[in-house]
């Protein structure tokens, strides 16, 4: 069993709860984690005995491209999707930051972590 982390993932997308967000859209940065038993990829070096970050990426980026009102519907609909399409994966955590958020203020970011 080991861990995967795939980090600073960054995408454009047009997720808010305000129409003026869905609109515009912002850019997002993304981080994934999670379990999985690649020990056939440890003693093969072949690909087919773990997960390819690729696929990930694409599965994410799909999921992004839909418009949502809150980044917690946004997350569950990653990490559900990661879990039903590469079988083996458990204990997927899942960071969304939004950046330069509307606010009445500066802030960075906000972000959101999801395990399931």
């Amino acid at each position: 069993m080991g861990k995967i982390h795939i980090e600073g993932m960054e995408f454009y997308a047009h997720h808010g709860f305000y129409q003026e967000e869905q609109v515009i859209g912002n850019k997002y940065l993304l981080d994934i984690k999670f379990d999985v038993d690649f020990e056939n990829a440890v003693l093969t070096d072949d690909l087919e005995g773990t997960i390819n970050y690729q696929d990930i990426h694409e599965l994410i980026k799909q999921q992004m491209s839909i418009k949502s009102k809150l980044l917690e519907h946004v997350a569950g609909r990653i990490v559900h999707s990661v879990k039903a399409n590469f079988k083996g994966i458990t204990n997927v955590e899942l960071k969304i930051s939004k950046l330069r958020p509307p606010l009445n203020g500066v802030v960075d970011k906000f972000s959101i972590i999801y395990h399931g």
